[in-house]
This record gives C-alpha cells, sequence and structure tokens, in this order.
C-alpha cells in the first residue's frame, strides 16, 4: 500500500483527471442513452411465476402494469347522470393518453361487476402497454392531474395501482441530498476544518456517482432492477464515506505528530487503508453470495451494489490520497496547524496514535469491569432482539402507505366498496387442450365459488379473434374475502392448489396455475425461507475465513461472526417492533403495520454483515497492530478501542443518518432496509464493537491471538497490517500519557 500511495501522490493530478473523466463520462453516456431497466421477477419452479410466464405469452399486449380510477359518492349512485357524465369524459380523455392500452369503466357491459352493492363506490381498470418502470413519469402526473381536476363536491376521486404509486415518489436523489449534508455536518463537528470535511465527502461522491452511473449503463446489457441504484445509492454513500473517514482520521494524527504531509498520506494508506481494503473484500463477498439464492432480481442487486462498494475503496485508495497531496496541512484547522508547530517548536509532538480522553478512559473502564458491561450489552441486544421471533414475511402493498397518498386513499374505498381481498386477487390460468378441460375448468369455476373464504370468481374473456396460446389459455379472478397480507389468504391458496384444482382438474389435460401479486408474494417468502439458512451460513461462514487469515486468530473471526449474528437479530427485531407491530409509526409518518417486506432479509443480511464487519476490521486492526508490538494483550484491546472509538463513533453517526434519510425515498422496501440498517448499525458501533467485543476480548486474554501452528502454514499470508513500523511510532513503545497501564479486569 506504501508504494501505491507514493505514485497517487506523485501523480495526484493524472489521479484526479482520471476519477473526473470516468465521473463525467458515465454520467453523460448514461444521460445520453437512458436506462433499461428490468424487473425481472422470477422463482423457477413456482406456480406463481410459471402463471405470469402464460399469461405473458399468450397475452403479451395485456402484460403491462393495471391500475385503477376509483370514486365515491356522498350521496346518490355513480350511476347518477351527473356523475356517470363526469366519469364517462374522464375515462375517455384517460383512454386517449400515450402508453395507455384499454381502459374497462363501470359503465361498460365487461366492467358492470366494477360498482358496489350500495351503488356509491365504483372503479375503472387502466391497463398500461408497458410496466411501470418503463412509463414516462410526466404523463403519469398528467394522468393524476386531469383525475384529480375531476373531483367534485361530493364526489371522490382516487387512483391506484403501482405506476400511480411510482410517479407520487420523492424525486429521486432526495434522500441521497439529505444523507450528504448530515454527513457534512459531522465531519465538520468532528475535524473542525472544512477541508477534512469535504474530503471524505468528494471520495464518496466520485464513487457513488461514477458507480451508478455505471450501473445505469449494465442495465442495457443485463437485467438490473430499478431498486438496484437506489440500494447502490444506500450502501456507496454509508461505506464510501466511512473509509474515507477512517484514512483522513490516521492521516490528520500523522500530520499532528508532526509527520510531512505526503508521508503521513503514506503512513494512513499503509495502516487505515489496508484495513479498508479489506473491509470492502468482506463487504463484496457478501453481496455476491446473493447469486447463491438462485433469484433472478437479486442478481442485478448483487452485480449493481458489488461494483459501487468496489469503486468506494478504489477512490478511497487513489483518489484520497491525491486529494490529501493537494491539500497539504490544510487537512488541520487553523488552530490545529498552529499548535502543531508550537509543539513542534517545543519538542513535544504527539505520538502519531491521539486518543481522546473521553475514549480512552471507557476503553480503561470496559477493561476494569468486562463481565458486568459484557453481561449489560447482552441483555440489551437480547431484549432487542426478542421481537425477532414474530418475524412474519410477506407483501407490503398500497394499503400500507401514509393515508395522505391517493393510492392509499383509492385503497381503502376499494376494500370499502368490494371487501379487503379485492386489493389482492388471485389469479388462476388455464391451459385448455380440448372440450373435457372446458368442462373440467367450468367444474373448477364453481367449486371455487363454494370454497370458503372465496367472494367472487370472474373469467376474462377472451378476444374472437384470438388464436393459438390465447385460444387455449384462460385467466380467472379469484377475489378472497381477507387481505392480501392475512395468513387466511395464504391458507386458501394452499386450499385451491393442493384440493381444489386437483379435484376438479382429476381425469382430464387441465393445467392450472394460480397465480397474481398476492400468490407470488406467498411463493417469494416460502423460497426465501427456505434458502434463508444457507445463506446466512454462506456469508458468516465466508466472513469468518477471510478475518482468520487475516489476523491468523481462531476467535477473533468466531467472536466477529458472532456478533454479526447478535447485530442481525436486534436490527430485526426492530423491524418486526416498528412495522409489524406498528410502533411509532405514525410518529415516523410510515403508514400502516404490516409483514416484513419478503425480499428485505435477502437484500439485508449480505449488507448488515459486510457492515459490521467492517467494524470488526477496524476495531481488531488496530489491537492486533498492537499486539504484533508489545504482545500484551490487555494493552493492545485497550488501546485499539481508545484508538478506534471516536472514528468508529462518527462513522456510525454518518451512516446512521445516511441510511435513515432513506425514509425520504417513498419507497417503503428502501425504508424497511434504511431504518433496520441504521438500527444495526447504531446497535454495533455504540454496544458491540465499544463493549461487549472489547470485554469478551479481555475475558478470553492471550487466547484472542491463538492459531494452531499446523494452520499457520496452510493459511495464506494476507497482511491487514503495515509490514514494519518503526521503533518509536508504536504506541507500545511509549505510553500515552493520558492512558494509565491498568490491570485486566479478571
Amino acid at each position: 500500500m506504501a508504494a501505491w500511495a507514493r505514485w497517487c501522490l506523485k501523480h495526484r493530478w493524472t489521479v484526479l483527471l482520471l476519477w473526473a473523466a470516468a465521473l463525467f463520462g458515465t454520467v453523460a453516456a448514461s444521460a445520453a442513452l437512458g436506462s433499461a431497466y428490468s424487473n425481472v421477477f422470477k422463482i423457477p419452479g413456482t406456480e406463481s411465476s410459471t402463471a405470469y410466464e402464460r399469461l405473458q405469452k399468450a397475452f403479451p399486449d395485456a402484460s403491462g402494469d393495471v391500475d385503477n380510477v376509483v370514486w365515491q359518492t356522498e350521496r346518490g349512485s355513480v350511476h347518477d347522470a351527473a356523475v356517470r357524465d363526469r366519469m364517462t369524459a374522464l375515462l375517455a380523455d384517460i383512454a386517449r393518453m400515450p402508453d395507455v392500452g384499454r381502459v374497462v369503466g363501470p359503465y361498460d357491459a365487461e366492467g358492470a361487476g366494477q360498482v358496489s352493492k350500495d351503488g356509491r363506490i365504483a372503479f375503472a381498470q387502466v391497463t398500461f402497454v408497458k410496466q411501470q418502470f418503463e412509463l414516462e413519469t410526466g404523463n403519469l402526473k398528467d394522468l393524476i392531474d386531469r383525475a384529480e381536476a375531476a373531483r367534485a363536491p361530493g364526489l371522490r376521486v382516487e387512483l391506484g395501482g403501482p405506476a400511480i404509486e411510482a410517479a407520487q415518489e420523492p424525486p429521486a436523489g432526495l434522500a441521497e441530498t439529505v444523507g450528504v449534508v448530515a454527513a457534512g455536518i459531522i465531519l465538520f463537528l468532528a475535524f473542525g476544518s472544512l477541508f477534512a470535511m469535504l474530503l471524505p465527502l468528494i471520495s464518496g461522491v466520485f464513487a457513488v456517482g461514477t458507480g451508478i452511473a455505471s450501473v445505469i449503463l449494465l442495465s442495457h446489457v443485463t437485467d438490473i432492477p430499478e431498486t438496484a441504484t437506489l440500494l447502490g445509492s444506500l450502501i456507496g454513500l454509508g461505506v464510501g464515506i466511512d473509509y474515507a473517514l477512517f484514512i483522513v482520521t490516521r492521516h490528520r494524527n500523522g500530520l499532528k505528530a508532526g509527520l510531512p504531509p505526503d508521508e503521513a498520506a503514506v503512513r494512513a494508506l499503509d495502516t487505515s487503508g489496508r484495513a479498508v481494503v479489506f473491509a470492502g473484500g468482506t463487504v463484496c463477498v457478501a453481496l455476491l453470495a446473493l447469486f447463491t439464492v438462485d433469484i433472478t432480481l437479486f442478481d442485478g442487486i448483487a452485480i449493481s451494489t458489488t461494483l459501487v462498494v468496489v469503486l468506494t475503496v478504489l477512490a478511497s485508495s487513489t483518489l484520497l490520497p491525491a486529494l490529501l497531496g493537494l491539500l497539504g496541512p490544510r487537512v488541520l484547522s487553523r488552530r490545529e496547524r498552529r499548535q502543531s508547530a508550537e509543539r513542534s517548536a517545543a519538542g513535544t509532538a504527539l505520538p502519531s496514535e491521539e486518543v481522546g480522553r473521553t475514549a480512552a478512559r471507557w476503553a480503561r473502564l470496559v477493561q476494569r469491569r468486562p463481565r458486568t458491561l459484557g453481561l449489560v450489552a447482552l441483555v440489551v441486544m437480547g431484549l432487542l432482539a426478542i421481537p425477532a421471533l414474530s418475524l412474519r414475511l410477506g407483501a407490503n402493498d398500497q394499503g400500507n402507505q401514509p393515508t395522505s397518498q391517493t393510492v392509499r386513499q383509492a385503497y381503502d374505498m376499494l376494500a370499502e366498496g368490494f371487501g379487503p381481498g379485492f386489493n389482492g386477487p388471485l389469479l388462476m390460468v388455464a391451459e385448455l387442450h380440448g372440450p373435457q378441460d372446458r368442462q373440467a375448468l367450468d367444474t373448477l369455476i364453481a367449486d371455487v365459488r363454494r370454497t370458503p373464504g372465496v367472494v367472487r370468481v370472474v373469467e376474462a374473456p377472451v378476444p374472437a379473434d384470438a388464436g393459438g396460446l390465447a385460444a387455449q389459455t384462460r385467466a380467472i379472478q379469484v377475489v378472497p374475502s381477507t387481505s392480501p397480507q392475512a395468513e387466511a389468504t395464504d391458507k386458501l391458496i394452499d386450499t385451491l392448489r393442493e384440493r381444489t384444482v386437483p379435484a376438479a382438474a382429476e381425469g382430464s389435460t387441465l393445467k392450472v396455475h394460480i397465480g397474481g401479486e398476492t400468490a407470488l408474494q406467498k411463493d417469494f417468502a416460502a423460497v426465501v425461507g427456505d434458502r434463508m439458512p444457507g445463506f446466512i451460513a454462506l456469508i458468516v461462514g465466508l466472513g469468518a475465513l477471510l478475518m482468520l487469515i487475516a489476523f491468523r486468530s481462531v476467535l477473533v473471526p468466531l467472536t466477529g461472526a458472532l456478533m454479526n449474528l447478535i447485530a442481525a437479530c436486534a436490527s430485526f427485531g426492530l423491524l418486526v417492533a416498528i412495522f409489524q407491530w406498528g410502533w411509532g409509526m405514525d410518529l415516523l409518518g410510515l403508514g400502516k403495520e404490516g409483514p416484513i417486506i419478503s425480499f428485505l432479509p435477502v437484500i439485508m443480511l449480505p449488507l448488515l454483515f459486510g457492515l459490521s464487519m467492517d467494524y470488526q476490521v477496524f476495531l481488531v486492526s488496530r489491537m492486533h497492530e498492537e499486539w504484533l508490538h508489545t504482545g500484551d494483550n490487555a494493552r493492545a484491546v485497550r488501546v485499539g478501542q481508545a484508538g478506534t472509538g471516536r472514528v468508529i463513533n462518527s462513522a456510525a453517526l454518518i451512516m446512521i443518518f445516511v441510511f435513515s434519510s432513506f425514509v425520504l425515498s417513498g419507497d417503503r422496501g428502501a425504508m424497511m432496509a434504511g431504518l433496520g440498517l441504521a438500527g444495526a448499525v447504531a446497535l454495533d458501533a455504540f454496544i458491540l464493537r465499544m463493549v461487549l467485543v472489547p470485554a469478551l476480548m479481555h475475558l478470553l486474554g492471550r487466547a484472542n491471538w491463538w492459531l494452531p501452528g499446523w494452520l499457520d502454514r496452510v493459511l495464506p499470508h494476507v497482511a491487514v497490517d503495515p509490514p514494519e513500523r518503526p521503533v518509536g511510532d508504536s504506541p507500545g513503545t511509549k505510553e500515552d500519557p493520558r492512558e494509565e497501564m491498568v490491570p485486566a479486569g479478571r
């Protein structure tokens, strides 16, 4: 790393120009070409995916998103002349809009069942020719404006559906901007220097900007879901700013110790820079494990997020040293430069590892009371993890949105007029191969109508000129009596698949697949649940293996793996308490409680384990560095904790604000991921890394660094610590004047 850092310092302008070309070049190319996102949500081998694929092949023109226009009268009926004329004109206007395939309203013969029994609520279905992520936002907002203009005293008009929901999300980049501003404030308070504050921000923005633009370009050659850019921004900003923070902090300490700026930068890259590269590698390994889940949606997320993390590490190890070389001593504030000059003149320069008084006092307290503090930390994490025992995976829909949104109001109106299950209908897709199959299908439809929990069964008409696959395919909508998120709806799907359909199809060649959004989410949750244990074992095992190689210790990686699992349980406990139980949702403006989105654990766990491993690497690498130079475990743990405590806490605060800002994204999945990761980082940094890990390492003593001889000979040598450090540069050779040796706690 030292040679690499010196090259970047010597060719600083070349490095800056290359990064500027990469950023502006990829941004310009992505702006010119646009995105080609593909929200491919296939779960091979499941009924819901088979049903969707069959329907898409048979009726490609009707495979776009279907949204609703819903209206309600305070008095009278939707069939009153004034209401009918007003809404008929609106629907005709919508039918002429771009990308609208067809509009079926309650005043058409085909839409006769689209009026509630009391005659006060009606809806029209708007079928687009494209999926919502392919539609122009401007056209959708125009549709919303026209619907709102149709409102009148005594007449409510609302819109629901995925396209409308996406069009009403806050502007792209709002969450990222808020996160960057919050990070800047924390950095300025931590450093007291404008230039020092800007360095991590510039490094993070360059890396994330280049990464997201590259992801947009990649969407033209592989399947990248739309949510990948949001997740890439979330993880990229968090780790990018944090990685730069660790290096800048070490560089500033070197300047305060009297080192020349270039030498301080080389020393920072050769110490903290090594830990950053290794930490970034652990995050990438965890993210790439998403490929093992074998769900197409996650492959694109793995590619995009890994690319952004790689670029953040590259920016921290190339762009950052170039910027440090340009700024020189200005990374310190004027007061710090003046104090450093005064100390140098007096011959009283600080040791290179400056430790804050508060951090040193806390490290000594943990050393004196490891059992007590460790037990308290463990109890706190255990209590927070209890709600995770009630974790229920499922789908969130527009009924979970805040009541101020038109999609939530449309959802509630449909539930009021047609029952709670109307917002999540099931879809039976039948394959007919002869008259016998048609008879079996009629029997099936009659049986489904008599099935408890079913309130409505409607077979979609087939165009008269339909031929081929379309003529052999029938779509039957089944409306449950319970909401999409109810467990009773899941049981109904099982009943239809396991009993009703097989009984009706017996003796024929009829094939029927139960699909629809509700069934798809149920299948997805089942697949995730089945594959989750192996997935967790893989990412925890790989992370532990990397730490075993880096720190050449058996207990350090085992401790890290255990801490990762504890942090994950507590994080999901917080998510269950907030989003599933509804604690504080009104206060936070997060809408209505519901199950945890089924894909969230698969996305969150690699991020969470990667970030947890980051803090473990930064903490233990400093302890390991001290252990190699002193051989004193008590001192190594204490000095390592005190030396990294302030920077870990600052980094954690930055991540907490960056992740929490994604509540502003308008995407419920991003809200859950943001708050879950923010909570996990807070618990990980402030309780696990500052209390439980050092307490446990004090209790374990020299065993922390034990490695069998045969294993030492087998493992490859990958150094996280610098290969050598001059005598006198080690805090182990000279006590920090603010510290005193404290006997290890019993």
